[in-house]
């Protein structure tokens, strides 16, 4: 005879398996991250940057801002208009982006970004169970008391979400993360909700550091003018980003143009840490 003991044993096991059964599989899916267009921005580089980017299929596209050269409020709307017809063939992937200070620089070309990147300055967004934070530090080396405020109160409403990004045009973190400041404003926000990744473009190279478990990383220039060294190893080259999510982790793919490929692990705040040769070349 079958006890009750048994009985019950038997359903608890079905219920779990039912939840098993029902319960979805880890949802993977790709998306890329661009640096800047422009400052200085070399002619046709976009262009072949969004070529490879395409190729990769991603889900969505994130830019970090400088997508026209900018500077002047009688000529931006030509310039937004030009950029729009460079991107006219890559439409079908959804495109999100930073305000750069060659964006915004004005309350003209503040209410031009708006109008052609259909975004405000800050905002959120979700894609499965990424969500990403984007701040407006167009104007400012530093991240203002607003940003923050704004940035505390998104990380709030999805705090739920398994993994998060940071993405602000320039680094205001850079010097906070080279000497390992874990008290700065942002540094505090991003271990208390659990923020993983803190995005910026603006100074053209490839730079990362971990604090505290959060990755800070600088990405590549997509087309701006390469600065200093102009060396690969020194992380100036032209590139873009893979980013492979799978349930709630996330490996970058570092995609120069040229065709050499690195992971986030290889690149410090100086640069490439191991010869080019010796890299974490990912075959896909």
């Amino acid at each position: 005879m079958i006890t009750k003991t048994c009985k019950r044993a038997a359903a608890a096991l079905f219920l779990l398996l039912a939840v098993l059964i029902a319960a979805p599989a880890p949802s993977s899916f790709d998306f890329v991250l661009l640096g800047d267009r422009t400052g200085s921005a070399q002619p046709g580089i976009y262009e072949r940057i969004w070529q490879a980017a395409a190729a990769e299929k991603p889900e969505f596209v994130v830019s970090a801002g400088d997508l026209i050269e900018g500077g002047v409020d009688a000529t931006a709307e030509s310039e937004w208009r030009k950029f729009e017809q460079m991107l006219a063939p890559y439409r079908k992937f959804p495109f999100y982006t930073a305000p750069g200070n060659h964006d915004i620089w004005s309350s003209v070309s503040e209410q031009l970004f708006r109008k052609y990147a259909g975004h405000p300055p800050h905002y959120g967004f979700d894609y499965k169970q990424v969500h990403f934070t984007v701040l407006d530090n167009s104007r400012s080396d530093q991240l203002s008391e607003e940003e923050l405020h704004f940035l505390e109160q998104d990380l709030q409403a999805h705090a739920g979400q398994p993994v998060k990004f940071i993405l602000s045009h320039r680094p205001s973190w850079l010097i906070d993360a080279a000497v390992g400041n874990s008290m700065s404003p942002l540094h505090q926000l991003a271990k208390k909700y659990s923020v993983k990744y803190v995005l910026a473009g603006h100074i053209h190279q490839m730079l990362h550091v971990d604090l505290d478990g959060v990755s800070y990383v600088s990405l590549p220039s997509a087309g701006g003018h390469l600065r200093l060294s102009g060396q690969y190893e020194d992380g100036w080259f032209f590139a873009h980003t893979v980013a492979h999510v799978h349930g709630a982790a996330v490996d970058f793919e570092i995609r120069e143009l040229g065709g050499r490929i690195t992971s986030l692990k290889d690149w410090g705040m100086l640069g490439l840490l191991k010869p080019a040769g010796a890299t974490s070349i990912l075959g896909r």
